[in-house]
């Protein structure tokens, strides 16, 4: 294998979800001492629980929720997938890290500042790219089943739901969850490893 050759991880995420934005901050630290390349893909928290009995304050951060990812397919349409990243990191930066409300103000300036149309904001308050975000969101669901959330990553033929994890490791440290990540989602027949979260998500 020549050296610039990396391994493509695909990466399904939602903006909305505090701890799938962990996560994506922890690939990114993998990307830099690994030989793997990310690649963004949109799924959807709204659409997962689309029609599910949740409590009612769930329930309206669902109806939140359907604006970012549409901004996110618009854009994927208008200027492929590549901008799906950069616009992930300034939604997520916004949301997360500065505190902010999703809406026109925070959608605009996330798009300015990942180079892409601002005017995308509108497609918020849009059906039009819903056929799309579900399409998207069944592709990552589909190869991990529905009982799981948001990220789905696949690598080299594994897909997972995960790993939810805070604060962001980093370095070394992110370097080798990445690796004890890879070996138990390559075990044949290996389902899941988990405990109860007893902190909240750390963004620093």
């Amino acid at each position: 294998m020549a050296d610039d050759v990396r391994t493509p991880v695909d990466f399904w995420f939602d903006p909305l979800c505090p701890w799938a934005w962990i996560t994506s901050r922890w690939i990114l630290e993998v990307e830099k001492s690994r030989p793997i390349e990310v690649r963004w893909h949109v799924m959807s928290l709204s659409v997962l629980n689309e029609g599910k009995d949740v409590p009612e304050k769930y329930k309206q951060m669902m109806d939140e929720g359907w604006g970012p990812v549409r901004i996110c397919i618009a854009a994927e349409q208008k200027y492929g997938p590549d901008a799906l990243g950069r616009l992930y990191t300034e939604l997520g930066t916004r949301r997360h890290n500065e505190r902010q409300d999703f809406g026109k103000e925070l959608f605009e300036a996330a798009l300015t500042a990942a180079g892409l149309d601002p005017a995308l904001a509108a497609a918020a308050d849009s059906t039009d790219f819903d056929e799309a975000l579900r399409a998207s969101h069944k592709d990552g669901i589909d190869r991990v089943g529905e009982e799981v959330g948001t990220p789905v990553i696949e690598v080299a033929g594994s897909a997972f739901f995960g790993p939810v994890v805070t604060p962001i490791p980093r370095g070394e440290a992110a370097a080798k969850l990445w690796d004890g990540v890879r070996a138990v989602a390559e075990t044949d027949g290996f389902f899941e490893l988990k405990r109860t979260r007893t902190r909240d998500p750390i963004f620093d």
